[in-house]
C-alpha cells in the first residue's frame, strides 16, 4: 500500500533528469487505474507515475490502495473538463521534471442508456472531446525523445460508424481547432434536437470517439516527421470491450476481459519500440484500425 502525498511544487525543476515520467488521466478506477498500476510495476523505482482525476478523495484512496514497489505513484487532481486545468498541470510537470515520457489520455464522462443526450452533451463534450484536445495541446510540447502520447478511444471512432454524408466533417482535418469546431457543431445539433434529422447517430459515444481519433490524426499530420525522427509515438488506442459496471449497462460483458487484462496491450504500446505504421492511427491489439471505410486493417 502506498502513502498518499500531494506533489509539492517547491524546489528546483528536475530538468535533465533521465528518470521517466508518466501521466494517466481518469485514473481512479477501471482501465485508468490498471494503467497506473501496470506502469508502476513496469517502470523503475526512480520513475514517477501521476495518477490523476477530478476528485481529491478518490485520487487519495486510489493511490493508497496501490501495491508498493516499482515507480513512485503521485496523486494529483486534474479535471480535464475544466478549460485551463490541463495547461496548468502541464506547466507543473514541466517545472518538476522538464518534460514527460508517457501520457495516457483516459478521462471520460460515462453515459447510460437512460441519459438524455440533450441534457448531458455539454459536460460530455467538455470532458471527452475538448478535454482530449486540451490535453494534446498541453502535453505535446513536453513529450521527450522516445515518448508516448496516447488517447484511449474505441473502434467506434471510425468513419465506418458514421453516415457517409457526415464523413467530410472529420476526414482530413489538420488542426485541433478544426476538430473542436466540428465537435461543437455536433454538440449544438444534439442540444437543439436537429442531430437525428441531420443523420447523426443517437448514441453519443460514436461521434465523440470519432472526434477523439480525428484529434490524434490532426495533430499527427503536423508532427509526424519530427516525432518519428525522435522516436515519439502519437496514437489513439482501443482497449476492446471491458468487463466494467458502465459497459454492463449497454452490453453483455460477462466474458469480456477485466481492465487489468485489457491494460496489457496498451502498456505494451507505450513501452515497446515504436512501429511507424502506428503513428497517428487508432491501434487495437497491435493492429491499425482504419479510420476510413475500405481501408484494410494492418499490423
Amino acid at each position: 500500500m502506498r502513502n498518499f502525498r500531494y506533489p509539492d511544487s517547491c524546489g528546483a525543476p528536475n530538468v535533465g533528469d533521465m528518470n521517466r515520467v508518466a501521466v494517466v488521466t481518469g485514473a481512479t478506477q477501471g482501465l485508468g487505474l490498471a494503467l497506473v498500476e501496470g506502469l508502476a510495476q513496469r517502470l523503475s523505482t526512480g520513475d514517477t507515475v501521476y495518477l490523476t482525476s477530478r476528485d481529491h478523495d478518490r485520487v487519495r484512496q486510489a493511490v493508497e490502495a496501490l501495491p508498493a514497489g516499482g515507480a513512485q505513484v503521485r496523486g494529483e487532481v486534474l479535471d480535464v473538463g475544466e478549460p485551463d486545468a490541463a495547461a496548468r498541470f502541464a506547466d507543473l510537470v514541466r517545472e518538476r521534471h522538464g518534460g514527460v515520457d508517457i501520457v495516457f489520455g483516459n478521462a471520460v464522462m460515462r453515459v447510460g442508456p437512460d441519459d438524455d443526450p440533450r441534457a448531458i452533451i455539454d459536460t460530455y463534450t467538455q470532458v471527452n472531446n475538448f478535454g482530449t484536445t486540451r490535453l494534446l495541446r498541453a502535453f505535446a510540447p513536453l513529450v521527450r525523445d522516445d515518448g508516448r502520447l496516447i488517447v484511449v478511444a474505441s473502434t467506434l471512432g471510425t468513419l465506418n460508424q458514421l453516415a457517409p454524408v457526415l464523413h467530410r466533417r472529420f476526414d482530413g482535418l489538420t488542426t485541433l481547432d478544426e476538430v473542436d469546431e466540428q465537435v461543437a457543431a455536433w454538440r449544438d445539433a444534439v442540444k437543439d434536437g436537429s442531430a437525428r434529422s441531420g443523420a447523426w447517430p443517437g448514441f453519443v459515444n460514436i461521434p465523440s470517439k470519432i472526434g477523439q481519433v480525428a484529434a490524434v490524426r490532426a495533430l499527427a499530420s503536423q508532427r509526424r516527421d519530427s516525432d518519428l525522427e525522435r522516436g515519439i509515438l502519437l496514437a489513439a488506442v482501443c482497449p476492446g470491450m471491458l468487463n466494467t459496471p458502465t459497459s454492463a449497462l449497454w452490453w453483455d460483458v460477462s466474458d469480456a476481459p477485466t481492465p487489468a487484462t485489457a491494460a496489457t496491450a496498451l502498456l505494451d504500446l507505450a513501452l515497446e519500440p515504436v512501429k511507424p505504421e502506428h503513428y497517428g492511427e487508432l491501434v487495437r491489439f497491435g493492429q491499425v484500425v482504419p479510420f476510413k471505410p475500405g481501408t484494410a486493417e494492418r499490423r
